[in-house]
């Protein structure tokens, strides 16, 4: 038996089913994957570059709002880590984190000059040794892997030779 408690799944199973639930097509792009969950979460999807998060230990932020989900993601020169910030938001979104969290008041205290449930829903996810954390790594890491072996696959006859 894992170190999990026996009526919780460990964060590991929970991101290989909810990988397998997506159904993802065999050719896989970030942009790709990004339409994907937009059309599940029903909100358009920003994603931004910001360096208020360089020199913290938050690579990546997502916030929600009725109309669109951000990512917030540290400035980097590396395609794989913008990539890799990108995915373990987009893997809290799959997994529906934001239906989880602080208090709104609470949240609303630290920051109010923001909407409390915003800040409840981003602080809910700053530390990585929980495990909605390491669920949304793990499920990170199986889409960039998707992601990975798509761009490894041999494309189609026509694609290849026109």
């Amino acid at each position: 038996m894992d170190k999990q408690t026996t009526n919780r799944t460990a964060p590991a199973e929970v991101a290989a089913e909810a990988f397998q639930a997506l159904q993802l097509p065999r050719h896989l792009t970030l942009a790709g994957l990004i339409a994907i969950v937009a059309a599940r979460r029903r909100r358009r999807i920003e994603i931004e570059a910001t360096g208020i998060l360089n020199g913290t230990s938050i690579c990546g932020l997502w916030l929600s709002t009725e109309s669109r989900e951000i990512i917030l993601h540290a400035v980097t020169d590396s395609v794989l880590h913008r990539q890799q910030f990108i995915l373990h938001e987009l893997g809290h979104m799959i997994l529906r984190h934001d239906e989880l969290g602080v208090s709104q008041n609470y949240a609303a205290s630290l920051f109010p000059n923001l909407d409390g449930e915003m800040v409840a829903r981003a602080l809910a996810r700053s530390s990585f040794v929980d495990d909605m954390e390491a669920a949304a790594e793990t499920l990170a890491d199986l889409l960039a892997a998707a992601i990975r072996d798509s761009a490894l696959e041999p494309k189609s006859f026509e694609q290849v030779f026109g």
